[in-house]
């Protein structure tokens, strides 16, 4: 978090989670996110655009507020995250403006992925 970031948008997400490199592999896998690594404790991660943290710091507290990502292919990233592990939670669907679906991590964090297609 040594870039500053931009006035009244969300600059960093961090998730409590019980073992990094499981994080690393599965959100590089589904998403491509690059990461650098702060110690035993804590890793960056950085989508292009947005970073945030993994941190076994603290206990694993799924819930929390929603996280939602983008996606230009709804299907693919689905398949890819599947393929990396996660559980579908709500299956994809329609609203004003897009569609979307919901996935579970594997520390049981709840995220969605939505497309303006």
């Amino acid at each position: 978090m040594g870039t500053r970031g931009h006035d009244r948008q969300i600059d960093n997400i961090e998730f409590n989670v019980s073992d990094i490199a499981r994080s690393k592999a599965f959100y590089g896998s589904a998403f491509g996110w690059r990461f650098t690594d702060y110690g035993p404790t804590y890793c960056e991660f950085s989508d292009g655009r947005l970073t945030g943290g993994f941190t076994t710091g603290e206990p694993v507290r799924p819930g929390g507020p929603l996280v939602i990502l983008y996606s230009d292919d709804l299907v693919q990233t689905q398949a890819r995250l599947e393929a990396a592990g996660a559980t579908i939670s709500r299956a994809t669907f329609a609203f004003p403006g897009g569609r979307r679906f919901h996935f579970i991590d594997p520390d049981g964090y709840e995220l969605a992925v939505w497309s303006a297609d």
